[in-house]
């Protein structure tokens, strides 16, 4: 069974995309609101010197704050009013998540269907605000204990940076929640896109730069332009591979009517995770050495550089811990979003069941053992992926900017816009199928 990206690829028709008024504008509209956030993020904050926070950012190894800056478009190296980008949300969302799988009240309100995500998405904003408001007050005090950046350093100045970069993050929010009802869908995913793209650009000419005044060779660029295209690829197919389980429905009477069984499957999928794994080991991983660039800044040193030096992008024990760490959240992870027991439970309730499986508890552990053999690929595949911008960094000497996680989101995403796109295609040509029906009615 193709899925929704394979069927617009083999049936993609851009005359039908241009008769559709109603995608035209959803596009259109995504745009907009994309251009909108780019433009955000050259909005300095207000009492700061943008261009000493930039080359004070620049002359730093900054850790877990390059991260950062790459999600957010480049927002953090000029201290923009969209420096927390909508981070603060996606940690939220991915906290309430967690929770509802293991506070018994968050876990009824999630079975409450419709009306409890309604309920779930309301904490996750206020859980937003919170998050914001301890992240921007933390920038705050930062920027006042570097030299030079603020004019003005004070309560004044604190309150006005929490309140700008709270804005930005809410706002950003807004934007993402319009795009998702009236663009194209996933506004929250297409922003961090677009911070990741926009810097493809310039990743692409100094790369070029470099080849021109000889400091890479000729062989190393066209290598890794062929590198790039396999590797998504790859990603493209592991990201669409599953594990299906065939269900089986017996035969049942509903009055005098007796309908026969039906099959269907159960999608596992091989990377069931996603980009949680790469996004959470990156972070830890990267908080020593954050902390140590700014202790050093202030003349500190100690165990902490030292190990934040140990911990450096390439170096062996930085690969180690981050290949364990992927493996780890990615078991936690999919531990934590899918549950083997409820859905066991559903296929008893609707009278599924797996062939040669009792329903029930025999069924879940089947499913759990299914699931954690797919997991390992799903774990060594992520920490390949991820691996390969560390080895190319380390050994090729190639400024790779974007690393493995970047990739996962850029193609990721990329796949469910165009699912997206195909949805929206379909549901017009059912609208003008109905339109046609009824007129055939009238008619007669």
């Amino acid at each position: 069974m193709a899925s929704a990206a394979e069927q617009l690829a083999a049936n993609i028709n851009f005359s039908a995309i241009g008769k559709s008024e109603e995608l035209k504008k959803r596009i259109w509209f995504t745009l907009g609101a994309l251009i909108i956030y780019r433009l955000g993020t050259y909005i300095p904050l207000p009492g700061i010197d943008p261009a000493a926070f930039e080359a004070s950012f620049t002359g730093r190894q900054q850790g877990v704050l390059e991260l950062f800056n790459m999600f957010a478009g480049g927002a953090v190296q000029r201290m923009a009013i969209f420096a927390l980008n909508i981070m603060p949300y996606i940690s939220a969302s991915i906290i309430i998540q967690l929770l509802s799988s293991v506070v018994p009240s968050l876990e009824a309100i999630k079975k409450e269907g419709e009306s409890g995500r309604k309920i779930l998405n309301q904490y996750t904003r206020y859980l937003t605000v919170v998050l914001a408001v301890f992240q921007a007050y933390g920038i705050a005090i930062g920027l006042e204990g570097q030299a030079g950046i603020v004019a003005d350093p004070g309560w004044f100045f604190r309150v006005s940076t929490v309140l700008s970069l709270l804005g930005g993050t809410m706002f950003l929010m807004w934007i993402g929640e319009q795009i998702t009802a009236r663009g194209i869908g996933n506004g929250s995913s297409l922003i961090i896109f677009a911070g990741i793209v926009a810097a493809f650009p310039s990743a692409i000419i100094s790369t070029l730069e470099l080849g021109r005044q000889g400091a890479i060779s000729t062989g190393l660029i066209l290598g890794v332009i062929v590198m790039s295209i396999l590797v998504v690829a790859f990603i493209v197919f592991v990201e669409r591979a599953q594990r299906r389980l065939l269900i089986t429905y017996p035969k049942r009477q509903v009055g005098n009517r007796v309908y026969e069984g039906q099959t269907s499957f159960l999608p596992l999928k091989l990377n069931t995770a996603g980009v949680i794994p790469p996004i959470f080991a990156s972070s830890l991983l990267l908080l020593p050495t954050t902390i140590a660039s700014f202790a050093q800044a202030e003349g500190g040193t100690g165990v902490l550089a030292t190990l934040a030096t140990y911990l450096g992008h390439g170096r062996p024990l930085y690969m180690v811990v981050y290949v364990a760490m992927i493996v780890f959240f990615a078991f936690f992870y999919t531990a934590i979003v899918f549950n083997p027991t409820e859905t066991a439970d559903n296929l008893k309730k609707h009278g599924g069941f797996l062939p040669g499986i009792r329903p029930g508890e025999r069924t879940a552990q089947f499913i759990d053992s299914v699931l954690m053999r797919i997991t390992v690929l799903g774990a060594a595949y992520l920490a390949l992926i991820c691996l390969l911008p560390e080895i190319l960094i380390s050994y090729a000497a190639l400024p790779f900017y974007f690393g493995g996680t970047s990739l996962l989101i850029v193609v990721s995403v990329t796949m469910d816009t165009v699912a997206q796109v195909h949805g929206h295609l379909q549901a017009q040509q059912y609208e003008g199928l109905v339109k046609k029906a009824k007129l055939r009615g009238r008619k007669r």
